[in-house]
C-alpha cells in the first residue's frame, strides 16, 4: 500500500469534491488539475556502488541524493507529492549496473535516476533508459563524444576540465612534456585520446607524449613511476595528466613520493581526485599536486557554506568533506525539481522537453543552465592540495564554459552537433545534416 500523505490525500480526493461545489479558489483549482496525472509517492532512484572499487568515491554521492530528497519532502514534497528514495547496490560490476537500472525503471517504476559513475557504467545503463524511456542525471566528469536524450550530463565534459587543465599547465607553468596515466577503461582512453590530438594540434612532438594505462585498483606502481621519472629526466619541464580512477590513486601518490618525485618536479593535475579521496588519509605525498574540477569545498561563497553545513548537519560528522560531483549532484536535482514544477508532471518525455533553457544556481557563485546537447554550463577550477585534504584555487575561468558533447579536436566529432530541442538529435552532422545511429548503437560500437 502506498504511504498517501495528508496533503496528498486532500489534493487527490477531497479537493475535486470541493472544486465540483465550488468549495476552492481557482488557484487551488489549478494545482488540482495539474497533478492529477501525478501518483504519489514519486520515486527517486539512486543508482551508485556502495561496495566494491569505486565505493570509496561513489557511496558519498548515494547519501547527497538523500539529503536532497529529505530537504525536499520537508518543503512539502514536489506537485502534493512525498519524494521517496529507491536505493540500489551495483556493486562497482558494470554489468550489474545495466541490470539494476532495469529494475529501478521495469520494476520500481521510479520517475528519475540519479547515479553511475565511470563511463563503463553509464554505457551499461544508457541503452536501458533508452530502451525503456527513463530519465538519469550523470553528475560525473567525463569523455564526451555523447548525446543522448535520456541522459542529463552535469559532470564536466573535456573543455570544461581536461582541455582548461592542459592550457593551465602549458600556459602558466610552462609544461612541454606530458605523461597521459589513466585507468584502462572508457573515459581516460576517450580522454587522452582527445588530448593527444590538442597537444599535437599546439605543436607538442609524439616523443614528448607518453601514456599508459593500468587496471582498476591497480596497486604496484613502482615500474610505472620509474618510467615517468626517466621520462621527466630530459631537461624539459614535465607534467602527469592523471585520469586514474578510484582507489589505485593512494599508492600511485604514495610510490611519487617514495621515488622522491615532488610536485615542484613533475606536478600531477588529476580529474578524479577529490575532497572524498584525499578524505583520511595521509595527505603528505600528494601536497602540491593539483586537481581540476568545477568546484572545490574550499571556494567561499554563501550557497557553498549552507551547502556545507546541511551537509555537516545531515551525516552528523562536520568532517564529511563535500566535492565536486556532489555540486552535480545537486545541480542535477534543482534542474529536475524546477523541471516537474514547470511542466507540472513527472512525466519522462514532458519533464525532458521542459529542462533545456532552465537555469539553476551552482554552489560557487554562478549559474547552471541546461543546454540544447542536455550538458550544462559550468566555471573551470584548477586547485593544489593542501595538508587539510582540501584545494587552495590557483587558477580560474573567468566565466561558466558550456559543456560540449562533441569534441572539437576530434575530426569525426568536429562535425557532429548535439540539439534535443530543434534538432531532436544528439548525433547530427553538420556536413550531411543528417542525424545517424542510436546512442545505445554508439555506445557498443565505442566499447
Amino acid at each position: 500500500m502506498k504511504n498517501w500523505t495528508k496533503h496528498t490525500l486532500i489534493t487527490r480526493w477531497i479537493a475535486p469534491a470541493l472544486l465540483a461545489a465550488g468549495g476552492l479558489g481557482s488557484a487551488h483549482a489549478a494545482d488540482a488539475n495539474a497533478n492529477a496525472d501525478v501518483e504519489c509517492p514519486i520515486k527517486v532512484g539512486v543508482l551508485h556502488s556502495l561496495s566494491g572499487t569505486m565505493a570509496i568515491s561513489e557511496s558519498t554521492l548515494k547519501d547527497t541524493a538523500l539529503m536532497l530528497i529529505k530537504q525536499q519532502n520537508e518543503k512539502g514534497g514536489l506537485l502534493g507529492c512525498d519524494l521517496e528514495p529507491v536505493v540500489v547496490d551495483p556493486a562497482s560490476d558494470w554489468p550489474l549496473f545495466a541490470e539494476k537500472a532495469r529494475q529501478l525503471l521495469a520494476q520500481e517504476k521510479v520517475d528519475v535516476v540519479f547515479g553511475t559513475w565511470t563511463s563503463v557504467s553509464r554505457k551499461s545503463v544508457l541503452p536501458v533508459f533508452e530502451e525503456l524511456n527513463g530519465l538519469l542525471f550523470y553528475p560525473v566528469q567525463y569523455e564526451g563524444e555523447e548525446s543522448s536524450r535520456n541522459i542529463v550530463y552535469t559532470g564536466a565534459a573535456p573543455n570544461q576540465q581536461a582541455i582548461p587543465a592542459v592550457n593551465y599547465l602549458m600556459n602558466q607553468v610552462g609544461i612541454e612534456r606530458w605523461v597521459l596515466l589513466g585507468t584502462d577503461y572508457v573515459y581516460p582512453r576517450t580522454t587522452n585520446k582527445i588530448l593527444e590530438q590538442y597537444l599535437k594540434d599546439q605543436g607538442v612532438a609524439d616523443s614528448d607524449i607518453m601514456v599508459n594505462y593500468t587496471p582498476f585498483g591497480h596497486s604496484d606502481w613502482q615500474s610505472i613511476v620509474s618510467r615517468v621519472k626517466a621520462f621527466g629526466s630530459m631537461g624539459k619541464p614535465t607534467a602527469v595528466v592523471s585520469t586514474i580512477n578510484g582507489d589505485a590513486n593512494v599508492p600511485f601518490y604514495k610510490e611519487l613520493a617514495n621515488q622522491q618525485i615532488s610536485a615542484a618536479d613533475i606536478p600531477v593535475v588529476a580529474f578524479s581526485v577529490g575532497e572524498q579521496e584525499l578524505s583520511g588519509i595521509d595527505t603528505d605525498p600528494l601536497l602540491g599536486h593539483l586537481a581540476a574540477w568545477n568546484y572545490f569545498q574550499s571556494i567561499d561563497t554563501p550557497a557553498n557554506e549552507r551547502f556545507i553545513e546541511n551537509w555537516h548537519e545531515y551525516t552528523g560528522d562536520d568532517d564529511r568533506v563535500t566535492n565536486d560531483p556532489m555540486e552535480a549532484t545537486y545541480i542535477g536535482f534543482n534542474l529536475w525539481v524546477k523541471a516537474v514544477k514547470k511542466a507540472g508532471t513527472t512525466d519522462v518525455d514532458t519533464v525532458i522537453d521542459t529542462l533545456p533553457g532552465l537555469k539553476v544556481d551552482n554552489l560557487t557563485g554562478g549559474t547552471a543552465e541546461l543546454l540544447p546537447n542536455h550538458h550544462i554550463t559550468k566555471p573551470v577550477y584548477i586547485g593544489e592540495i593542501t595538508d587539510n585534504g582540501q584545494f587552495s584555487v590557483v587558477w580560474e575561468t573567468d566565466e561558466e564554459i558550456p559543456g560540449d558533447a562533441w569534441s572539437d579536436f576530434l575530426p569525426d566529432s568536429k562535425k557532429l552537433k548535439a540539439d534535443w530541442v530543434e534538432l531532436d538529435c544528439g548525433h547530427y552532422n553538420t556536413e550531411t545534416e543528417e542525424c545517424s545511429g542510436q546512442m545505445s548503437d554508439m555506445a557498443e560500437d565505442e566499447e
